[in-house]
């Protein structure tokens, strides 16, 4: 019996099809990884993992957030990671952030332009500001734990985050609900997750806002989370696909 074999255009094909389902069909895709305030890039790890065992090209982005304003920061960190190696040749480009690493993103963005800009997610980020600032910026405690940029997170109509304006990239932004800091929550109006209201994460022009139960500190490294970005950067969304 003569074996079948797939005629040449029948093989390319399956060929781009498997390939279009492999890991490795967004190996061209990068994502910049930006930590919060008075943390470092060890935070953002197990997002790191999971991106690139999905194939993306990941910049996990060390920067001395206590050290400098919001405005120095963002030039300095942003500057850095479009220049990292494994980002080169990149066709799509996005950012995940946590805290402040949002803020610096907002600021880079309404400013300069990102050649082949995908998506963006933040997490946790005081888009409009934080009470806990109000309350403790002139506290010399905070300013030595948190720096200039932590002074600059406040809820006032001059603080940096109420200057930058509505966003006009495709962003996704998810909220926790859930504290560990009571202290900090009884500043709090509403729901929050230790440092910033569900209500204060949200910003003009976003796409998508997503609540879910987990704490400022340590939502980057829950698995919900986690999942729900990879969601929004492969489809723009963080619902799961219908079955």
């Amino acid at each position: 019996m003569k074996r079948w074999r797939p005629s040449k255009s029948i093989a390319i094909k399956l060929t781009t099809l498997l390939f279009s389902m492999s890991p490795f069909a967004q190996a061209q895709e990068g994502v910049i990884l930006l930590h919060g305030l008075a943390r470092t890039h060890r935070s953002m790890q197990p997002l790191a993992r999971t991106l690139e065992s999905e194939g993306y090209r990941v910049a996990n982005v060390d920067y001395p957030s206590r050290t400098a304003p919001i405005e120095i920061l963002a030039t300095d960190a942003i500057t850095t990671a479009l220049a990292h190696e494994s980002l080169r040749d990149c066709t799509r480009l996005h950012f995940v952030t946590h805290s402040l690493g949002g803020i610096l993103v907002r600021f880079h963005l309404a400013r300069h332009r990102v050649p082949h800009l995908g998506r963006v997610v933040m997490l946790g980020p005081p888009n409009q500001g934080s009470e806990v600032v109000d309350h403790l910026k002139d506290w010399r405690l905070f300013h030595s734990i948190n720096g200039p940029a932590g002074q600059q997170l406040g809820t006032g109509p001059l603080d940096p985050p109420h200057t930058l304006g509505p966003v006009d990239f495709e962003l996704g932004v998810i909220a926790g609900n859930r504290s560990i800091n009571w202290i900090n929550s009884l500043m709090i109006p509403g729901p929050d997750d230790g440092k910033v209201s569900v209500e204060r994460t949200r910003v003009e022009g976003m796409k998508e806002h997503l609540v879910l139960p987990v704490t400022h500190p340590l939502m980057m490294r829950d698995q919900r989370v986690i999942q729900a970005t990879l969601r929004f950067l492969q489809h723009g969304t963080f619902q799961p696909a219908s079955s």
